[in-house]
């Protein structure tokens, strides 16, 4: 009879999810992993089966929760289009400001295996893209909405514009591990909202 597992699998993937976001999927070790998680080595390997499987599934958990929290804020039928994304930016600021170590935030565990590993490993790629479409999506009909309201400019197509703002989060993340404070933070995202109502 199998013996019943005696830890908290969500706990050990949020403490493995956090390991890859501060360090990366190169320079964390198996030996970190298994003290950040509590467990020992053949836990581990029992459970997730190797190190790029577990790192494949805190991705997907760092991915879901980040974009369902972003659902929420552009879901908001109470708020105007541009109210929301004002809002999301604020969140993703917020996000940076909670997490920062030493002055310099973490920035976003997509954007850095993006860079560090989707043009090498085609896992991490397809899960980062369907990501990445699912929020395009979200953002590209509040932008819609936003211009048939008159809000925002119909200058550019909505999935043009998400695209946009979508590579001004990304830049708003990595100038905050490279030391942008909050202000220079604020700065960016007021200069993407300015552009879409103008």
């Amino acid at each position: 009879m199998a013996r019943p597992r005696t830890f908290d699998e969500g706990y050990a993937l949020d403490a493995a999810m956090r390991l890859f976001w501060e360090k990366g999927y190169e320079a964390t070790s198996t030996q970190d992993l298994c003290e950040v998680t509590g467990l020992g080595r053949s836990s581990i390997y029992n459970t997730f089966t190797s190190k790029h499987a577990l790192f494949l599934r805190s991705l997907e958990r760092y991915v879901d929760m980040v974009t369902r929290d972003q659902h929420a804020l552009l879901d908001g039928a109470e708020l105007s289009a541009v109210d929301r994304l004002r809002s999301m930016f604020t969140s993703v600021i917020d996000m940076e400001e909670r997490h920062r170590r030493k002055g310099r935030g973490i920035g976003c565990l997509g954007v850095n295996s993006s860079t560090e590993l989707a043009g090498r490993d085609p896992e991490v790629a397809q899960l980062l893209g369907r990501d990445l479409e699912r929020r395009l999506s979200v953002m590209g009909e509040v932008i819609a909405q936003g211009q048939r309201a008159g809000e925002i400019s119909r200058a550019r197509k909505p999935d043009e514009l998400a695209r946009f703002l979508n590579a001004v989060i990304a830049g708003i993340r990595v100038s905050a591990q490279n030391g942008a404070d909050r202000s220079a933070l604020e700065g960016v995202a007021a200069c993407a909202m300015d552009s879409l109502t103008r």
